[in-house]
């Protein structure tokens, strides 16, 4: 069956249904609110102080009202996008990129053992910056060169696309030190900072390589059959734009290429070193990409009217992003306007207590998997959920490192696929992948790791972890 022929609704009419759903939903669950306390600058739970409150039922003007309240409680995200779009188009207009994927593409052609390793050394990179430092929102200036970088070798839009984000969102689910999700996870539960740190390997060890199999099967299969990509339309416009036959008469980077790339590998080691150094978030991030953008043009030999003329247009390019950004955050909105996010989490973590200890931390899997649709931050959901299921585990017989375990692959695994996550949408709508064909091919990968999340949490009961 051909995938790229199935007829879906586009990613604004999904997210505009979905709206509708979940104002439905506010008019069916009752209100509800936990306690919330201070701690260490951070908002938590206290745990056992859920109390219903009135219902705040989400009507039709609300809906239509969600998609601009979005759009102002994402304004960060929205803005880092934007001004990436810029500093990259600055980037590209010095053609230093298209050089670099033509010395790959040459060397891949020339080597083996560069096709043999090309995609899981950068996806192995990637994941170890997810698991290490929680790269997510520092992952969407990297699309820009790896979709048309598996272009020119051959592949998809979905492989340049998978390899930095799948990379970083498997790292970021079996993570060992990530201090967004494990750190404030163990911090609220009470453990040592990065405590249990060898089964945490294991497990990073087997979503990573998971992961990197599934990419290579994908590759593999589209090398055989372009038309089995769900992109294989879209592929074949932007392949147009591509001169393959640049690839044998590429001769080499100039000096001012170099020069050029230089300077954007030090705008990211900058980026990198002031989120494990400085805990800089989105603010930070992007004026290094705004510094950055300038430098590299600077370094390109470029204009300044050149300069801002493609910052603009790069910028530009992307306000498609920033709506469907709007729109996503709009339905976390409507559910927080209508209270039932705190009665939904309560609800679901209620009949876990009469479970057997392995089952019980498989339904904390599934819990904090289906809350990551309304809370799709890694460290909101570990401040929201962690003080409920701390205590939680302690009564059903499962140990509270088993219990952030449970949290982090739940969180981690569906961040690649909810359509509420800023970064998923970011980087889909700049690698020009609508949602819905995003779907379709993670899915198999989605299930996948699911079973994985469930199996993985057996070891702990087993050797008292």
């Amino acid at each position: 069956m051909n995938l790229s022929k199935i007829k879906i609704p586009n990613t604004f009419t999904i997210l505009f249904s979905l709206l509708i759903i979940t104002s439905g939903l506010t008019w069916i669950i009752p209100g509800g609110k936990f306690e919330t306390q201070m701690v260490e600058g951070r908002e938590e739970i206290v745990n056992g102080t859920f109390h219903y409150i009135p219902s705040n039922p989400q009507g039709i003007s609300d809906i239509f009202k969600a998609p601009i309240l979005g759009f102002v409680d994402a304004a960060l995200i929205i803005g880092l996008v934007l001004l990436v779009g810029g500093a990259f188009a600055v980037f590209q207009k010095t053609e230093a990129v298209d050089s670099a994927i033509l010395g790959i593409a040459k060397a891949y052609q020339n080597c083996r053992l560069v096709r043999i390793l090309l995609i899981p050394i950068f996806m192995t990179i990637f994941s170890l910056s997810g698991a290490i430092f929680g790269m997510s929102e520092e992952i969407i200036p990297f699309i820009l060169i790896f979709v048309p970088l598996a272009l020119t070798l051959g592949y998809d839009t979905i492989t340049g696309v998978a390899i930095p984000f799948v990379g970083a969102g498997a790292g970021f689910a079996g993570a060992f030190l990530n201090p967004f999700t494990i750190g404030i996870a163990q911090d609220v539960a009470g453990l040592p900072l990065f405590s249990g740190l060898a089964y945490r390997l294991v497990v990073w060890f087997i979503t990573t390589s998971t992961a990197i199999t599934f990419v290579m099967i994908h590759t593999r299969r589209i090398k055989k059959n372009p038309t089995k990509s769900v992109t294989y339309q879209k592929d074949l416009e932007k392949k147009k734009d591509i001169d393959l036959s640049a690839i044998h008469e590429f001769s080499g980077l100039s000096r001012r290429h170099k020069l050029v790339l230089s300077v954007f590998l030090a705008g990211i080691l900058t980026l990198i070193f002031g989120v494990l150094k400085f805990g800089w978030f989105i603010e930070e991030l992007a004026a290094v990409f705004v510094i950055t953008g300038i430098a590299v043009g600077i370094a390109g030999k470029l204009s300044a009217n050149e300069i801002t003329d493609s910052f603009l247009k790069g910028a530009k390019d992307l306000v498609g992003a920033a709506l469907i950004i709007g729109l996503a955050r709009g339905l976390l909105i409507l559910a927080k306007n209508g209270n039932i996010i705190d009665t939904i989490l309560f609800e679901l973590s209620a009949p876990i207590s009469a479970l057997n200890p392995v089952i019980s931390a498989q339904a904390m899997f599934v819990v904090q998997s289906f809350l990551n649709f309304f809370v799709p931050s890694g460290s909101g959901q570990a401040v929201l959920t962690m003080p409920i299921m701390a205590p939680l585990a302690d009564l059903v017989g499962v140990s509270r490192q088993t219990a952030v375990l449970a949290f982090q692959m739940g969180d981690g695994f569906t961040n690649m696929l909810i359509p509420t996550s800023a970064v998923t949408i970011s980087v889909l709508t700049l690698a020009d992948v609508p949602w819905e064909r995003w779907a379709i091919w993670f899915l198999p990968l989605a299930l996948i790791f699911s079973l994985l999340g469930f199996l993985l949490l057996i070891p702990p009961f087993l050797i008292n972890w």
